[in-house]
């Protein structure tokens, strides 16, 4: 990174404002051009110094976060970065994701504001991160879906048995709007069952599925411990939990742990796709997408290992081209597909 990331910090809290700068600040990367106390002021702010990364509260007076991320994607679209408490807010973190916001990260709450200076790694990685986003992939959902080619009309089940009997799909950065330009491309006749890796904090999973199985022609649920792999369900990790999978009888069925506890996400793309090529082997085929890291990798040589395929996002649809790089640049991927073909590609298999 050859030039110093230029930063505006909206909070509507004095105190939030000057932790969250001290934390940036720490980084010769990074650059606090300037602070806001909500929306508006924010927008004016935003015009004047033209930042390169906005981290943004949710809660504020004047202008909340999701009709400021709305305001500023329609004049300028800028990677925002929402800084949400962790109890509550779900619907509005989403929201804000919806209009365009690139990623998220979690406040432990409103009142343990010391603990604040917890997390300020992980935001420094995602400000960094976010710098690096390409503005034109940063349109709002609705944008997303069109770029993508619409819904795709349900059809029926092909005859015969195709190369895949599950999907597993990692993804993080950039995430939760490239799913809801994927899923709903998927029929609901879908003839395998699907399983999702989407690296969230606790207390959003279970929403956003709800949120995704609104717009998706199959069913999409947050998967719970015994779940049933069924073809025409989509399942999504719980945060906090690993997904893997274990055969009961004739059935396959979801698994959640803890464990393994020294995997650097959890649920881990790595431990899902390594669950997957044990239990199906060279019928598994692993999707890469958008996300930073490495997450994804090591999992993908589980199922090469055991004869199975893996696509990647294409670099030219990433937000973050973080995960499929390392999977891609490992030899481990078979194709890659920008995101408006990615569903294609994968019902090609089927």
């Amino acid at each position: 990174m050859n030039e110093v990331i230029k930063v505006l910090v909206v909070d509507d809290s004095a105190y939030v404002r000057k932790v969250v700068a001290q934390m940036l600040s720490r980084s010769p990367f990074i650059e606090v051009a300037a602070t806001a106390r909500d929306g508006r002021e924010a927008l004016d702010l935003a015009g004047e110094i033209q930042p390169d990364v906005i981290t943004c509260d949710l809660n504020m007076p004047e202008m909340g976060g999701v009709a400021f991320v709305q305001a500023q994607m329609a004049r300028r679209p800028v990677p925002i970065i929402i800084i949400s408490v962790a109890n509550g807010g779900g619907e509005q973190v989403l929201a804000a994701l919806d209009a365009g916001a690139i990623d998220f990260l979690q406040k432990p709450t409103a009142l343990a504001s010391d603990r604040l200076l917890d997390m300020g790694d992980e935001l420094v990685q995602k400000v960094k991160a976010a710098a690096l986003a390409p503005m034109h992939r940063l349109e709002p959902i609705a944008v997303l879906a069109s770029r993508a080619g619409g819904v795709a009309v349900p059809a029926a089940r092909p005859a015969g048995r195709g190369l895949v009997d599950v999907v597993a799909i990692g993804i993080s950065t950039g995430g939760p709007q490239a799913l809801k330009a994927l899923m709903p491309r998927l029929p609901n006749d879908f003839p395998v069952p699907v399983c999702i890796v989407l690296h969230m904090p606790p207390g959003y999973t279970e929403l956003y599925a709800a949120k995704l199985n609104e717009v998706t022609a199959m069913t999409v649920k947050e998967a719970a411990e015994g779940d049933e792999m069924v073809p025409g369900t989509a399942l999504l990790a719980p945060a906090g939990r690993h997904l893997t999978f274990r055969r009961r009888g004739a059935k396959v069925v979801c698994h959640l742990d803890m464990r393994p506890l020294d995997t650097l996400h959890r649920p881990s793309v790595d431990v899902m796709f390594q669950s997957a090529a044990e239990m199906y082997g060279a019928r598994t085929l692993g999707v890469v997408m958008t996300g930073m890291g490495a997450d994804g990798r090591e999992g993908a040589a589980w199922i090469k290992g055991a004869g199975g395929r893996v696509l990647t996002e294409a670099e030219s649809s990433c937000v973050v081209y973080g995960m499929p790089r390392s999977v891609a640049e490992a030899g481990l991927s078979d194709a890659s597909f920008p995101l408006g073909e990615m569903a294609e590609a994968i019902l090609e298999l089927l």
